[in-house]
């Protein structure tokens, strides 16, 4: 049997990792056949002597050079760099499954090309659905080409529709743990700081996505996210807090009936189920045990945390406010990090934002591209101007 040949997207963060790691328990199966990072090019020079693939990528080309330079000693691995040579390469033709695990919007281009060259998507680059979830399902249908969801939440609802073909879908109930500030008050919110933000209590992430699931941003853009790869309107998607992080998402049927998928908090799972599927690996580490873990379930605090109601009104209002929203959050998600804004003020900004930037009912790619350079802009001149 021929190994699958993998590109990885963004294989320095912590998914393009996790995958490395599937990989290199499955060598069997399969082979990295393309890397690629934004920055990170002394981890992505690692990373290619160990697995060897026949091409890197470095998507700030500002780096070319000293990676080259590292990479001198091994003739057989190209080395590409820039924004086009990252759409390029999971156009290659020995390519099986691209794995997108970048970050934010710069994930959207290079997964169309992939899906118009056919090949297996396997989504951890939840943006691409967020801001073009439309134009993604129809290029998907159009090109034949199968995506598989990699968050776990997805993951784990997919997991559960398996062999339930045409049965009606009730709701799907999407668990999030609450993120660092769950018992936070308002007051207390007002004052919190990166580094709290950055202190998530069940998942090791990157920076961006903690982030993003301390406001419940996150969790807003997995709401999107299911819509659109499982076809359930948003009102038919209700969000859980469920701080133990252990049932990663359930699927309520016409008959009442739920099913759900649980686990450790262990990204190599979904990340190898997407590989693998419909076939189930073994794979090292941790197993559940029930009788340690208590498991509850509370509603959000959507007062609280309105980043996610306003992902809500962003998929309902449709077009390309979604798009707005992730350009928006992109920018001060930053800000936060960076000290910029506070806490509070991003949902504040991402508000403001969506509010002022041209809608478009009917967005084509040329829109969305138009729109997050128009958003971020605004949401820029907002922080700023605080």
């Amino acid at each position: 049997m021929m190994k699958q040949q993998i590109c990885i997207l963004g294989s320095t963060g912590s998914i393009g990792t996790q995958a490395l790691d599937v990989i290199e328990q499955h060598s069997d199966l399969y082979e990295v056949y393309a890397l690629t990072a934004n920055n990170h090019w002394r981890e992505l020079a690692a990373q290619a002597r160990k697995f060897r693939p026949a091409a890197v990528v470095i998507a700030n080309a500002d780096h070319y050079e000293a990676l080259t330079k590292e990479l001198e000693d091994q003739p057989d691995i190209k080395v590409y760099a820039g924004s086009d040579a990252l759409k390029q390469i999971v156009e290659a033709e020995p390519i099986n499954m691209v794995l997108a695990a970048m970050v934010g919007f710069s994930g959207l281009e290079p997964t169309i090309n992939a899906i118009k060259a056919r090949k297996k998507i396997c989504l951890a680059n939840k943006e691409t659905l967020v801001v073009a979830g439309e134009l993604i399902c129809k290029l998907a249908l159009d090109y034949h080409a199968p995506i598989l969801p990699v968050d776990s939440e997805h993951s784990a609802i997919f997991q559960s529709l398996v062999g339930e073909d045409e049965n009606e879908i009730e709701k799907i109930l999407l668990t999030c743990s609450g993120g660092p500030f769950r018992l936070f008050s308002s007051e207390q919110l007002q004052t919190v700081t990166a580094a709290d933000a950055l202190r998530h209590p069940t998942w090791d992430m990157g920076a961006k996505i903690t982030i993003d699931s301390a406001s419940l941003m996150n969790k807003g853009f997995e709401v999107i996210e299911a819509k659109w790869l499982f076809g359930v309107p948003a009102e038919k998607i209700q969000v859980l807090i469920h701080p133990q992080s252990i049932v990663h998402s359930a699927v309520q049927f016409a008959d009442g009936g739920v099913k759900a998928q649980l686990g450790v908090p262990d990204m190599r799972l979904p990340i190898q189920y997407a590989f693998s599927f419909p076939k189930r690996l073994s794979l090292n580490g941790d197993r559940l045990d029930l009788f340690r873990q208590p498991l509850e379930f509370f509603e959000p605090d959507t007062e609280k945390f309105r980043c996610l109601a306003m992902a809500y009104e962003a998929i309902s209002k449709g077009g390309n406010m979604p798009c707005i929203l992730n350009a928006a959050n992109e920018i001060v998600n930053e800000g936060f990090r960076n000290g910029a804004c506070s806490f509070l003020e991003m949902g504040e900004i991402i508000e403001k934002t969506m509010s002022k930037v041209s809608f478009d009912k009917s967005p084509d790619l040329d829109v969305y591209l138009q729109t997050d350079a128009e958003s971020r802009k605004v949401a820029q001149e907002l922080m700023s101007g605080r």
